[in-house]
């Protein structure tokens, strides 16, 4: 790789927008919206399933090769990356009110939640195209960082009852099946994420990331069972 660029890298570009908002100078959010454009157009595929790492040529702005590389290959699904780039969307369509984005989280929204492969209580396995399904590991971070998107997207699209009480069913499943025992897992919350199973990395063991976004979606459902902006 010579410049590689994450689907992760969509929850960053809320700092960038922050920057702007806290500063004054509009560079910071151009960058933002550079960003989401670049990889809406290089890291999606035609069912809106997303690439993880596209690697581009920093000469050309080229994309010239697509990889997936925490997920089981190269054309899979990754679980988390598709969390990651709903959530992403979800935020920047918060921030500029640029219809593609929200157009766009709808469209991974339900690559997701139509996804043949995902199971009963919506809790992903970690790969969507892993060989072993149902016998592979579960990835808990990706179903709290999709409820907690879920939640925000409720606000802005009219699918709102269904995306609504989706994230309710995924967070009444994570609390139901995956907790962690009071006192034990060093104060972990949720068990039963995937970090990198392709390098052994991290497998069916809990998460900080996972726990933030639990507890991020828990403030939120809050908040829109008051009344109150979800963010």
């Amino acid at each position: 790789w010579e410049c590689p660029v994450i689907i992760d890298n969509m929850m960053n570009l809320e700092l960038l927008f922050a920057a702007s908002e806290m500063t004054g100078d509009p560079i910071f959010s151009e960058i933002a919206v550079n960003h989401a454009n670049t990889t809406m157009k290089n890291h999606f595929r035609p069912d809106y399933s997303s690439w993880h790492v596209v690697d581009f040529d920093p000469q050309t702005g080229d994309a010239v090769k697509k990889n997936t590389h925490q997920g089981f290959a190269h054309e899979s699904a990754w679980a988390r990356g598709q969390a990651w780039a709903l959530y992403g969307y979800t935020m920047c369509y918060r921030t500029t009110r640029n219809r593609s984005y929200l157009d766009q989280a709808e469209k991974i929204a339900g690559f997701i939640l139509n996804h043949p492969r995902l199971p009963d209580d919506l809790i992903p396995y970690w790969d969507y195209d892993a060989p072993g399904i149902p016998d592979e590991p579960r990835d808990a971070s990706a179903a709290a960082i999709t409820a907690s998107a879920l939640y925000e997207l409720s606000t802005y699209s009219h699918n709102s009852g269904f995306y609504r009480v989706t994230a309710d069913k995924i967070m009444k499943n994570l609390t139901a099946r995956y907790l962690a025992h009071k006192g034990t897992h060093r104060g972990f919350i949720l068990l039963h994420s995937t970090g990198s199973a392709p390098s052994g990395s991290e497998v069916d063991v809990p998460l900080i990331y996972s726990d933030y976004y639990f507890l991020e979606a828990l403030v939120r459902f809050k908040r829109l069972e008051s009344g109150k902006p979800v963010v």
